[in-house]
């Protein structure tokens, strides 16, 4: 029997997006960059609350709130690295992107101490869970090179290339008030420079996530 052959060109499939950007994820919708966003907001200012209340060095009952409501701040950033890392904001080699990866893992085990150490018996506390501190501190540094890196890269665009800076100079602002300062100033300091940063920059996202959106 003879072979036939066919000149008609292959059927374009219809199950892939065209319009793929570099790294193969489909493009993040404004909407969920607004959803996300909104979630930073609420995140961050459930901790600014308690830090307001309680103050941050608080022990015990206030202590466990600020705890709690600074696990629901690190879920906001959650919400922030997942837009980040939709919109490859820190850029498109691989390093860029396997920095927000790292940052997901200093984020995660931050996360699991906030949560443990406020849900725990205090003398459970101490030892091994101890270690998990330090990342507090690291996945904050993670994210101050990350916003270095975003503002760099400036694939986001206007306001919100430049507002995850000044949300990552929280520390840098804080801490020496609490050194000079004390308690009852820094508390204030450090709540409103939460809701000036990172409860601002949600609103931004929410407002105008076209910044964030590729074109």
């Amino acid at each position: 029997m003879d072979a036939k052959f066919s000149t008609s060109p292959a059927r374009a499939r219809t199950d892939v997006p065209a319009d793929l950007p570099a790294g193969g994820r489909a493009p993040i919708a404004p909407a969920t960059v607004r959803r996300l966003g909104l979630a930073l907001s609420a995140g961050t200012l459930a901790w600014a609350a308690s830090i307001f209340v309680y103050g941050s060095q608080a022990q015990g009952f206030g202590g466990r709130v600020g705890d709690l409501t600074g696990l629901l701040f690190q879920l906001g950033v959650f919400a922030l690295l997942a837009v980040q890392i939709r919109t490859q904001a820190t850029g498109t080699s691989r390093a860029s992107r396997i920095m927000l990866k790292v940052e997901l893992v200093l984020l995660g085990l931050a996360s699991v101490w906030s949560l443990l150490h406020g849900v725990l018996p205090e003398p459970a506390q101490d030892g091994p869970l101890m270690i998990l501190d330090v990342f507090w501190p690291l996945s904050m540094l993670g994210m101050m090179v990350i916003a270095i890196k975003l503002a760099v890269a400036g694939r986001w665009r206007g306001t919100l290339r430049w507002w995850p800076l000044i949300a990552e100079s929280w520390a840098v602002v804080t801490v020496p008030s609490f050194l000079l300062l004390g308690d009852s100033v820094s508390n204030w300091v450090g709540g409103l420079h939460l809701i000036v940063g990172y409860a601002a920059l949600g609103v931004l996202m929410a407002v105008r996530p076209e910044l964030a959106v590729e074109r």
